[in-house]
């Protein structure tokens, strides 16, 4: 999403107000939890969706 705007990933953080490792966590799906906070800031610099930003993904039958 940041390529097509044309936005380096530290351009990104710096305009989210987060550090560039925190958004590369989100990044490359490691984050266990993630502020509204960011994802709306997120969603305002990049003009998009939250949709765009998040997916579901069900658990295992297992519950883990």
């Amino acid at each position: 999403m940041p390529a097509r705007r044309k936005m380096s990933v530290g351009d990104l953080a710096d305009s989210v107000g987060i550090t560039p490792a925190n958004l590369a966590v989100l990044k490359n799906d490691r984050a266990k939890a993630v502020r509204f906070t960011a994802l709306a800031a997120l969603r305002e610099v990049l003009r998009c969706r939250p949709g765009v930003l998040l997916r579901w993904e069900a658990e295992d039958a297992s519950g883990e």
